[in-house]
């Protein structure tokens, strides 16, 4: 494995000008991880508007001598237990060829610091698929914990 410096991976807010590569990236993770080939028309759109409405989700991507090599995205949950914000971590994804090398780390500990600056953020979270156990392994690493939940959901949007 050949962990770069984290100096050499510059973290930034996405903009209108990252939107074909996330594109490209969401597009890659879906089918490398669930077997979905998504709609492109849908994810353009979709993303299009999330990096337009920092309201709705912030992307972050990271860059090694100036390409785009891997991205994350971050939304917001309300928790009324603990009057503070979560932040969730989604749409991880790190290029095939920078895997192991720092990059979601990078990623991970500038979404933190951002996060714990913020007095109305209370934690990070993120879901996992079950069998992607090298992501779980990272996330460990990365001083995460499962939570003991299970994410159900009633997904209608492939229904036309």
């Amino acid at each position: 494995m050949n962990i770069m410096n984290t100096t050499d991976i510059v973290i930034r807010s996405a903009t209108a000008a990252d939107l074909d590569t996330i594109v490209a990236f969401n597009a890659a993770m879906a089918l490398e991880t669930e077997h979905k080939q998504l709609d492109p028309h849908v994810l353009q759109r979709g993303v299009g508007k999330a990096i337009a409405d920092p309201d709705r989700c912030a992307y972050f991507v990271a860059e090694i001598d100036g390409r785009v090599v891997g991205q994350t995205m971050v939304t917001y949950e309300w928790s009324d237990w603990r009057d503070g914000w979560f932040w969730w971590i989604q749409s991880v994804y790190v290029h095939p060829d920078y895997r192991r090398r720092g990059v979601f780390r990078a990623l991970y500990q500038h979404v933190r610091a951002q996060a714990r600056a913020r007095p109305d953020v209370c934690g990070l979270r993120l879901y996992v698929e079950g069998q992607n156990h090298r992501a779980q392994q990272t996330y460990r690493q990365m001083g995460m914990a499962p939570s003991g939940h299970l994410v159900y959901e009633d997904d209608w949007s492939h229904h036309v």
